[in-house]
């Protein structure tokens, strides 16, 4: 087989394969306030990004896809567990006892990549600790913006 037919070939194989995205979601304990966000990169890691200025009991929520599911992917993670974030560091609840998130995933065989929140690449929905809302769930607003500019209408 020729160097250009392999390359193909594995380049297929390599889109073939189920995307392998372990997703975690950290909400305070109402589910009112996304506090953190991960996910897997397929590269044998989890980047997650936490708020650093909260204290305090949470949920931390996984889900995977259903071809992971079909696939056998991470078999003993359960959906939900309780925790404990406190300056940025995210302990659960599980059965076995008290465990990092960083100890947690090492069980997974998922290497804890941390993101700041400080730098420009965000995910979905977390706050940081320079929004203005601090850390209020999100509600549609009442009352224009009073610093934003006033609508002018149609011209």
């Amino acid at each position: 087989m020729t160097l250009t037919r392999t390359l193909a070939l594995l380049t297929l194989m390599a889109l073939a394969s189920p995307a392998q995205a372990l997703k975690l979601i950290i909400w305070d304990r109402e589910l009112q306030t996304k506090l953190g966000y991960g996910e897997t990169n397929g590269k044998g890691g989890m980047t997650v990004q936490l708020v650093k200025d909260y204290s305090g009991p949470v949920v931390a929520l996984f889900s995977r896809e259903d071809d992971e599911k079909a696939a056998g992917l991470y078999p003993n993670v359960q959906s939900r567990y309780d925790g404990v974030l406190k300056a940025g560091q995210l302990t659960l609840e599980t059965p076995g006892g008290p465990l990092t998130l960083r100890r947690f995933l090492e069980g997974l065989k998922l290497n804890l990549l941390p993101q700041p929140t400080g730098q420009t690449l965000l995910l979905p929905g977390l706050r940081t600790a320079a929004d203005k809302s601090r850390l209020l769930p999100d509600k549609p607003k009442t009352a224009p913006d009073p610093t934003l500019p006033a609508p002018q209408g149609d011209r």
